[in-house]
């Protein structure tokens, strides 16, 4: 869920640097196999000078890509290096490759991408083929595919055709990766807008879970019916500052099922109304910061008004992992919401027998 973010910041690093006169490298995950840090689509970029934007790994393949993308600054040509750990898990943790897996990353020069980066920019998931085959003459062209259009050329329009139809399947799966098509290698971006983070209430204790929620990849938008307390000095990691109360939310911000909400506004009326307001949406998580008696009381309130889903509702909020102040709270918050959204049942990895990113046990 971070690559959306995470490529943004990558497509201005390379623009910013060839707007200085830079040459920038640019290094992508193309293909997992077994376990690995980061998955296909991942990216670090690399300027001439040495600075770098993004990663391809927790650190332990980032040195030897770094110099690979330098090398291919100098030379002009792309380069596809496979990294490959031990069996021995231990001996690959200790050795610094990190994860019992091989690792494929495609290295070229970079260009400004302006079309991908101005889609980023909205909620549209989609997708950018490119030829990665090192000695096809095409490698490196690009297609970007949305669910209503095509943009690009892979030099055949048997194969954009194609190209577009697995692009498509691939939206509705949201898996990245390498697929041969017509004798090709083509790797599939495919691009997911992240999940929208809605906190009800922007007093102190909202700082460190809006903080906290846009490291992990959430777009967080706070929404308080106090203006004097949506400030970007206060949320600078926030994506949108709402001045609204309960009662008019429902014009003031698009909700969807790709939308968590957290209500914290210490206020009863407030947060009652909020909440009120959040059930009428598909909203699929709404957290109610404090006691259980209170979010109880607002329950029994709402549901004397009609049918009420308290399924969705999870209050007190957070994973009981025992916390004490504002940021413990945020990381226990953080935490249910990921294992809601993954459907997983919150526990240690060391009872889980399947592998730690397999979809269920």
């Amino acid at each position: 869920m971070k690559q959306w973010l995470e490529t943004r910041a990558v497509l201005d690093f390379v623009s910013a640097g060839r707007t200085a006169g830079k040459r920038v490298g640019l290094a992508t995950v193309v293909r997992v196999r077994g376990s690995a840090y980061r998955h296909e689509g991942a990216k670090l970029a690399v300027a001439d000078d040495g600075s770098t934007a993004g990663n391809v790994s927790g650190g332990c393949l980032e040195q030897d890509v770094r110099e690979v993308a330098l090398q291919v600054i100098r030379t002009g040509e792309p380069e596809l290096r496979s990294y490959c750990s031990s069996a021995d898990q231990v001996a690959a943790w200790d050795l610094g490759v990190g994860c019992e897996g091989q690792v494929d990353v495609c290295v070229e020069l970079a260009e400004p991408r302006p079309r991908e980066r101005e889609l980023l920019e909205g909620r549209e998931p989609f997708s950018v083929a490119a030829i990665v085959g090192m000695r096809d003459a095409a490698c490196g062209m690009r297609l970007i595919v949305t669910s209503a259009r095509a943009e690009g050329d892979l030099g055949s329009q048997d194969l954009n055709q194609r190209v577009v139809s697995k692009a498509r399947e691939l939206l509705e799966t949201g898996e990245s990766g390498i697929h041969e098509i017509t004798g090709r290698s083509v790797f599939f971006d495919v691009l997911v807008p992240p999940p929208q983070l809605v906190v009800l209430g922007a007093g102190d204790d909202a700082q460190p879970l809006v903080r906290f929620a846009a490291d992990v990849g959430f777009r967080v938008v706070v929404v308080d019916r106090r203006p004097g307390y949506l400030t970007v000095d206060r949320f600078p990691a926030a994506a949108a500052l709402i001045d609204s109360g309960g009662d008019a939310l429902d014009d003031a911000l698009a909700l969807d099922a790709e939308c968590y909400a957290v209500v914290m506004n210490h206020n009863f009326a407030d947060d009652q109304a909020y909440l009120r307001a959040l059930l009428k949406t598909p909203v699929g998580y709404v957290g109610m910061l404090g006691p259980r008696q209170r979010t109880d009381r607002m329950l029994r309130n709402l549901a004397a008004e009609g049918p009420t889903d308290e399924g969705r509702v999870y209050g007190p909020v957070g994973l009981d992992i025992g916390t004490d102040g504002a940021e413990q709270v945020a990381l226990a918050v953080i935490a249910e919401i990921l294992a809601v959204r993954s459907g997983r049942r919150a526990r240690s990895l060391r009872e889980r027998r399947a592998a730690i990113h397999a979809s269920s046990d």
